[in-house]
């Protein structure tokens, strides 16, 4: 047996905060072979990040110990390193990519200075050498053009090519161990699969062996060569990745495996009134350049889309990032300007004034993709979920606003004596059906949702999926669900709308379209989302 290049032994970290200590990770040990890619999995708060983590001692420090354990790479222990032989390992020897490249890259540098830091630090190369080696590795990454990229900041790319340009940072160096911190959760289905085929085809290439911390066992079936399950800071289960999927020994494990969104979504009813409805609608951004300003062109975010949407059904929009999805949904709620009819209940509402709108808002709500950015910090749930009815019912007595948050709180399973906590003490899951009780309590008739379940682990969207369709029998709400996941609209859609560019390449019934889409583009989609191919390479 050859010694494997990294070896974590009887791992603990505990965290001291406010004179109490808790135990994030407990006696956790896996070893991780050159050449080899190892999946950590489990749901958020189970210790995946934290364990990584402390492989680079990179936790906050001294709030941060280990109470046990070793962290052995090339056989030198890295808990018990200096400082000085950390820093040459870190960035070199071992890289990582983060969940959030947009939160990770420097806003304020160009990709070329980032990526020169990283050569200038470890490789001391600078100007031509630099720039050509800079060149090599967004040519290996697959950016297109990259001499028109060097200059480009941050948010100038999409969320597919900045999580590229953090692969050719921890690249620079060739690393022998990456370490991907749930890589692609925040990116759409097909430019998943390109990042996966690429790491892939660039471990093959250099050699390197990776640590894979994600939640999405879809990705650990198709990436990973074994699998180590965590939850509540154990690890409960690992071993060679067919193995655990074919043979699950441990209940959570088989928890994990189960907790894919299932079920039917109800079934949708063309008797039922319409509620809302758009005909050609139209939301184009003018391109202003010159001196004068003057407009030289559109950015046409929806270009004449038309649906209908009735009572008790649910109408899917889904396409990749910028494809007009939420764009769309903000003009049929007449949040943004658009051309276009937009009624709603009967009545056409697209030359509504704001002031116009105020009192058909309590009928028309949004549940946004991310509760934590979406919930005030600084307001117990009680404020939050009530700050609606204040607007909307202002006679309301205090003591019957309090009876109506509880009754939504309790309505989508919340103790209602958690009333008085702030988001932070929550979990997303929970975050989450807070933001679904602060659209319910006004009993609306329509709600958009903006990727609700994208955010979460696979375990918690089949929890919100299954609430979001009890809400809809009980109310007879007309839903629509804006999201890349495919699977999670598969089970709450009746219709679906498949938009690229702006415009609609495919509409019409979810089954149908699930069964046999007809646009390439629409095959592409569901090929990325269901298709299990491996893209393991030897």
């Amino acid at each position: 047996m050859t010694e494997p290049l990294l070896s974590v032994r009887d791992l603990s970290v505990a965290f001291h905060l406010g004179g109490k200590t808790s135990l994030a990770v407990d006696h956790v040990s896996f070893d991780i072979a050159r050449g080899e890619v190892v999946a950590l999995v489990g749901e958020s708060g189970s210790g995946k990040s934290v364990s990584a983590n402390s492989i680079l001692k990179l936790l906050p420090y001294p709030a941060a110990s280990h109470p046990s354990g070793e962290i052995l790479f090339q056989g030198r222990d890295l808990l018990s390193a200096s400082d000085d032989v950390l820093r040459k390992v870190r960035g070199n020897d071992i890289t990582m990519i983060f969940q959030e490249p947009m939160t990770s890259l420097n806003p304020l540098h160009t990709i070329e200075q980032q990526i020169a830091e990283i050569l200038s630090l470890h490789q001391n190369m600078e100007g031509k050498a630099a720039r050509a080696r800079i060149l090599e590795l967004l040519n290996q990454v697959g950016i297109r053009e990259p001499e028109k990229r060097l200059s480009a900041y941050p948010h100038e790319l999409s969320g597919g090519q900045r999580q590229r340009v953090m692969i050719a940072m921890a690249l620079a160096n060739r690393p022998e161990l990456l370490i991907a911190d749930e890589p692609t959760t925040a990116l759409d289905v097909t430019v998943q699969a390109q990042i996966l085929e690429l790491l892939a085809k660039l471990k093959t290439e250099h050699g390197m062996s990776m640590l894979f911390i994600t939640h999405d066992l879809d990705i650990v079936r198709k990436f990973a060569d074994r699998v180590c399950v965590m939850t509540k800071g154990k690890i409960v289960e690992s071993g060679p990745v067919e193995d655990i999927f074919e043979n699950p020994q441990h209940d959570y494990t088989r928890h994990l495996l189960a907790s894919e969104p299932k079920g039917e979504p109800p079934v949708a009813d063309p008797s039922k009134p319409v509620i809302i409805e758009g005909e050609h609608v139209k939301v184009w951004f003018p391109i202003k350049s010159g001196f004068l300003r003057r407009v030289v062109d559109h950015v046409k975010a929806v270009d004449d889309v038309s649906i209908r949407l009735r009572a008790g059904q649910t109408l899917g929009i889904v396409g990749e990032s910028g494809s007009g999805k939420t764009t769309l949904g903000l003009a049929l709620t007449r949040l943004i300007s658009s051309e276009g009819r937009i009624a709603f209940v009967g009545s056409d509402i697209h030359q509504y004034s704001f002031k116009s709108m105020r009192p058909l808002r309590r009928h028309m709500q949004i549940v946004f993709q991310d509760p934590y950015g979406s919930l005030s910090p600084r307001m117990s749930i009680a404020d939050i979920i009530a700050e609606g009815l204040a607007v909307h019912e202002p006679t309301l007595s205090a003591e019957a606003r309090d009876r109506r948050v509880a009754e939504a709180l309790a309505e989508v399973g919340l103790d209602p004596a958690t009333r008085w906590r702030y988001p932070h003490e929550f979990s997303g899951g929970q975050r989450q059906r807070i933001a679904i009780a602060r659209a319910m309590v006004l009993k609306p008739r329509f709600v958009m949702l903006d990727e609700p379940t994208s955010a979460l682990d696979k375990s918690v969207q089949a929890q919100v999926v299954d609430l979001l369709r009890d809400l809809q029998a009980k109310h007879d709400l007309a839903y629509l669900f804006i999201s890349h996941d495919l699977k999670v609209v598969k089970a709450l859609a009746n219709d679906i709308v498949v938009m690229r560019a702006g415009k609609v390449v495919e509409q019409g019934p979810a089954a149908d379209l699930f069964a046999a889409p007809q646009d390439p583009y629409t095959q592409k989609l569901l090929a990325a989302a269901f298709d299990l191919k491996v893209v393991k390479t030897a």
